[in-house]
């Protein structure tokens, strides 16, 4: 994609569509000098899309928008078991992939993506109350109920509506990189990151005061990934054992204390390659990593490219 132009986001709203679920990728991807990206919010047809909860939408592009953008979004939408989306919706969705737009689903909108084929033999995902039924309806499809979202590379799939934001923000990182992520992040008041691999809901029997504590925790790692972090100090911050500190870390954002630790420091590594002109063996210290060498091995494990590759790709222009 030129990187002369914006990029194109195209919102399907289909009938049904949850509010909140368009208000996401809308709001996220809003144009505007951090966000180099234009949306347009469409139906089967422009005019008026009756809505769930209440509310109905007045959409100003038709299917059209779809040949347009570079990645279309399809909301969650309300009674998404019962039949597939129009023909000429299904057959848009397909032209669209076929010529190379990514298609990402949010909650209940994993259906429409469903029945254009294009989810057949890969991991997908949907709001938890639906994953059943997507397996039964679609069972070619390879149901992860136990994720936030799912990245197939030209398909993504998320869970309820408020992992859309998490999925949206996944997008953001691999487009413009972790500083425009985490600002976004800032703009909404939302978690920086949640790994798609992180449970939709936690058991009820964990109780919730102790999930806050787990939250300070991350936090105060967080502040001081500079410094050495182990699971026993992470887990005496918490005020509990080891043990249940690591079971219950890994319930809550799907990784090990210290995978998460790791990544954490990689994230900020990340931002600092962007954002600033220090070193590779200056940064590899400042996050904690001890050395370049070090600071490389997980760059290349975990994100598949090397720091100096990194920094080429989404250091600002300065």
């Amino acid at each position: 994609m030129p990187s002369s132009r914006l990029r194109r986001i195209a919102v399907l709203v289909l009938e049904g569509a949850k509010p909140l679920d368009v208000g996401i990728p809308a709001q996220v991807f809003t144009t505007r000098e951090s966000m180099p990206y234009e949306v347009r919010v469409c139906g089967a047809a422009p005019g008026l899309v009756a809505g769930g909860d209440g509310l109905a939408y007045h959409v100003a592009h038709g299917l059209g928008a779809l040949a347009w953008a570079d990645m279309v979004f399809v909301p969650g939408y309300r009674f998404p078991d019962r039949e597939d989306p129009p023909r000429e919706v299904v057959e848009a969705l397909v032209a669209a992939h076929a010529r190379g737009a990514r298609l990402a689903a949010i909650s209940t909108g994993a259906f429409a993506l469903a029945a254009t084929g294009l989810l057949d033999g890969r991991r997908a995902t949907t709001h938890w109350h639906y994953t059943r039924a997507l397996a039964h309806r679609h069972p070619l499809v390879r149901v992860d109920e136990n994720v936030l979202f799912v990245d197939e590379g030209s398909v993504l799939t998320s869970a309820g509506a408020a992992s859309g934001i998490d999925l949206c923000l996944h997008v953001l990182r691999g487009d413009l990189g972790i500083a425009a992520s985490n600002h976004a992040a800032r703009r909404l008041v939302a978690a920086p990151y949640r790994s798609g691999g992180q449970a939709q809901y936690v058991p009820r029997s964990v109780p919730e005061p102790l999930g806050e504590r787990f939250a300070a925790t991350r936090e105060w790692a967080l502040h001081r990934l500079g410094e050495p972090l182990t699971l026993e100090s992470l887990a005496r911050h918490a005020a509990v054992s080891p043990r249940t500190f690591s079971r219950r870390f890994a319930e809550d954002t799907g990784y090990t204390p210290m995978q998460w630790v790791m990544r954490a420091r990689v994230d900020l590594a990340r931002e600092l390659l962007e954002r600033s002109k220090r070193g590779v063996e200056q940064i590899a210290n400042d996050v904690g990593l001890g050395t370049g060498a070090n600071l490389r091995l997980h760059f290349q494990r975990i994100l598949g490219t090397t720091p100096t590759e990194y920094r080429r790709t989404f250091a600002r222009g300065e």
